[in-house]
């Protein structure tokens, strides 16, 4: 009652009036040799034109990403500078004595000294850091107990002519920057 199956493979009625046994199965993952236009590499001209882009591209954004870490550079040596001179008024006042905040551009320092001279904190300046006072003899600014200061201004610039402006206020002490625009 069963049908039975024919385990033979098939073969064409033209494979077998010529008696040629039939091809071998092929095996997918085997390609032939010199395919068709689906099978086809990249030419040497499409990888030259290829490569010559990306160096096109990358020699236009490197620099680029170069004068940005510059610039972010000169801005954290900027926040540093401040945050040292608001330091040094928060502990004048928290200390109850009279302190000063010398630059020495020379020695590249930033130094806290106390009325006796004593050296509390230095801050080291970067080789690519200048700082200049406003007016040039104002390289030292005094905070009093009270709060107050004898104020002053100073141009901190880096490599790219990137120029902060930092300014200590005299009366209430307060420290700013802001960014000077390029010239």
């Amino acid at each position: 009652m069963g049908h039975e199956v024919d385990r033979e493979p098939t073969r064409s009625r033209a494979a077998t009036r010529s008696g040629l046994a039939p091809p071998p199965p092929t095996d997918p993952s085997a390609r032939p040799v010199g395919g068709g236009p689906a099978d086809r590499g990249f030419t040497l001209l499409e990888l030259i034109v290829t490569l010559f882009v990306l160096a096109l591209a990358t020699a236009i954004v490197v620099p680029s990403i170069g004068r940005g870490t510059e610039g972010i550079r000169v801005r954290a040596e900027v926040a540093g500078f401040s945050a040292f001179l608001r330091r040094a008024r928060e502990e004048s006042v928290t200390t109850r004595t009279d302190l000063a905040v010398t630059v020495d551009p020379v020695a590249r320092l930033v130094f806290e000294e106390t009325a006796d001279n004593q050296i509390r904190a230095r801050h080291p300046l970067p080789e690519r850091i200048t700082i200049e006072a406003d007016p040039p003899a104002a390289l030292t600014v005094y905070f009093s107990p009270l709060g107050f200061s004898t104020g002053g201004t100073f141009r901190v610039g880096g490599p790219g002519g990137v120029v902060y402006r930092v300014s200590v206020d005299p009366l209430t002490g307060r420290v700013r920057n802001r960014r000077e625009p390029t010239r």
